[in-house]
């Protein structure tokens, strides 16, 4: 089962990758880019702009299920197709949920990113987003897969990940961005009314993630 879901994201992804190829081909060059994993996938942007009356122009290249190894692999199509201005991202959170886990790696490879961001738009500026919290206490499927999802992927995890994209940042010059005010219930954990499944959020949440952000944007 476990081999069958994974080879239905690979193609999925796959799918994705050519809808943005094709998309990049029209875009409006110097304008924001959303990238990461499915939790930049899944932020309803241009539906809450439209809400909250706001006019900027935003292209999601987001793909749920990438690691900073599938993001460095498709640059292209998830950041330099669309040549944009300012890039928020949000990629990491499927590498702290490995069983192979070790931050120094992911830290590695996310540096390896933005490097080759600013080497190929040295005018962009670069926004790293807070990873979002998690709360494992939410019910999942009773799947083979589900059983795995806070092994590693805790908040504990999530925490120190951010303090270290924090000082990634620092170093790179970049702007790191707590989106995670108003997120989180008296434990420190995702809010129940925000989440799917503990991890993923309705749009609920990611309208106060957005009202983090518009200071940003």
């Amino acid at each position: 089962m476990m081999d069958f879901f994974q080879e239905q994201m690979k193609r999925e992804q796959q799918d994705k990758l050519e809808r943005y190829r094709v998309l990049n081909r029209n875009v409006r060059k110097g304008e924001i880019l959303f990238t990461g994993s499915s939790l930049m996938e899944q932020f309803p942007v241009n539906e809450l702009l439209m809400t909250n009356g706001m006019n900027q122009v935003i292209y999601n290249r987001g793909i749920g299920g990438f690691t900073t190894i599938d993001m460095l692999q498709y640059m292209e199509e998830m950041v330099f197709g669309t040549e944009p201005s300012t890039i928020f991202i949000n990629i990491g959170t499927n590498d702290i949920g490995k069983p192979d886990y070790q931050l120094e790696t992911l830290m590695e490879r996310y540096e390896e990113i933005i490097s080759r961001i600013q080497e190929r738009l040295p005018e962009a500026r670069i926004n790293m987003m807070a990873y979002y919290p998690v709360n494992e206490t939410d019910k999942l499927p009773d799947e083979e897969w589900a059983k795995t999802m806070f092994v590693t992927r805790t908040n504990e995890n999530i925490t120190i990940a951010n303090a270290a994209v924090e000082k990634l940042a620092e170093k790179m010059g970049c702007r790191f961005i707590n989106v995670n005010r108003g997120l989180t219930d008296e434990r420190g954990k995702l809010k129940k009314e925000f989440t799917i499944e503990g991890i993923h959020m309705y749009a609920n949440g990611y309208q106060v993630v957005l009202e983090n952000l518009k200071q940003y944007l």
